[in-house]
């Protein structure tokens, strides 16, 4: 935040007359402008008056707004501007420009600027030593807005890359239309999300360079990490967020939230399953508003990655949280169908009693979602009929 200086007074000591609150008479010009106090930054309130005496009489007078901006009317002719603040006590001005000329029908400028070197000069020792504290401290304050505001359009194109990422195979099958083979999607939306990752990666490493007490910055590189699958990266970051967050006098639940499921997806990704179970768990608990949203995600990544055991266990941990949730009835049931076995007398899949109940489930809550005539055909080969009549508890 800048600091502001308090104008000195008395530099300049007439016997100024009290202005008088007169109308022009005849013909008039206008004139405008704003106070600049000696930091550079606009100086609000007082007043600026006309004078064609040096000062001695204030004949014309217009407040100065909050803003410091002035206007005003007054007769044509030669004047000084006078500024004074506020409290300036009587029989002083705190500056002075001569030679100002009121032309008729025009509308001149004249800024009252006190930054300028002449007006400095006249400082006493101490006022000029504080006027040079102030500027450091505003040049700073500059500088550090200039690098949130850096920082902060870096985060808007991390946020859009990051759902580009996760949206990339859409984007390929738009890209190369519905014929395309399924390998070249795959390949496409790879290439997408490697861009993607490659450049919130670039950003966010310049910008944890610049503020590395910023955990979300670290959260977001780390996200990168995870999409380029350096591994090893990602969890060094995720912990640096961690650290940065959990020991900020107001930590914040969400992003150590981030940070711990950030690490059970590493580790999901590596396989290592007792390490991401309490990952999750942690984020869980850290972020309690949204466990559901990260025990689901756990099971999601198990899923990707293949490991029926795993994703089994994990959804069955996020419906013990909110069991209104398809997905994970689907993918319950695809890590269960696993176990299934064929009838050597009918040929018939036999599935597991559990995987018949989560495909069940999932149909009754999403009787046409995106995965519904893949289960409906599984229990149709079990010779089972669809249940419509589940009904899901109630979130614990």
């Amino acid at each position: 935040m800048k600091r502001s200086f308090s104008l000195w007074l008395g530099l300049l000591a007439l016997a100024l007359l009290p202005a008088m609150a007169q109308t022009p008479a005849g013909p008039t010009g206008k004139i405008h402008g704003h106070v600049i106090n000696p930091t550079g930054e606009p100086q609000g309130g007082g007043s600026v008056s006309l004078s064609t005496d040096g000062g001695a009489t204030l004949k014309f007078t217009f407040p100065v707004g909050t803003d410091g901006t002035y206007a005003g009317e007054a007769s044509p002719g030669v004047y000084s501007a006078i500024y004074r603040a506020a409290d300036t006590p009587v029989g002083k001005m705190v500056d002075m420009y001569r030679g100002v000329r009121i032309v008729e029908g025009q509308d001149i400028e004249q800024v009252i600027d006190m930054s300028r070197q002449e007006f400095v000069d006249k400082m006493p020792a101490e006022q000029k030593k504080a006027l040079e504290e102030i500027k450091k401290q505003n040049a700073e304050a500059i500088k550090a807005n200039q690098v949130i505001n850096t920082l902060n359009a870096d985060l808007k194109v991390v946020n859009q890359d990051i759902k580009d990422a996760e949206g990339a195979r859409a984007q390929a099958v738009t890209e190369l239309g519905a014929t395309a083979t399924r390998d070249a999607v795959e390949a496409k939306a790879a290439e997408i999300r490697t861009a993607k990752y490659t450049e919130v990666d670039t950003l966010m490493t310049k910008d944890t360079a610049v503020m590395p007490d910023q955990s979300i910055l670290w959260t977001n590189l780390a996200r990168a990490d995870v999409g380029l699958k350096k591994y090893d990266d990602a969890e060094t970051n995720y912990r640096k967020a961690l650290a940065l967050e959990t020991s900020a006098k107001k930590p914040k639940p969400e992003v150590i939230g981030v940070a711990n499921a950030g690490l059970g997806e590493v580790y999901a990704r590596q396989g290592k399953v007792s390490e991401a179970n309490a990952a999750f768990d942690a984020a869980a608990k850290a972020d309690p508003t949204r466990a559901s949203f990260h025990l689901r995600n756990e099971a999601v990544i198990f899923f990707q990655e293949k490991n029926a055991d795993a994703q089994v266990a994990a959804a069955n941990a996020a419906l013990a949280v909110d069991p209104n949730q398809p997905i994970l009835y689907y993918i319950k049931g695809q890590g269960l169908i696993q176990q299934a076995t064929v009838d050597p007398k009918t040929n018939r899949i036999v599935l597991p009693p559990d995987c018949t109940e989560a495909y069940q489930h999932y149909l009754a809550l999403s009787p046409t979602g995106p995965y519904a005539a893949e289960v409906k055909g599984i229990l149709d080969q079990a010779g089972e009929k669809v249940n419509s009549n589940y009904k899901a508890p109630k979130p614990k």
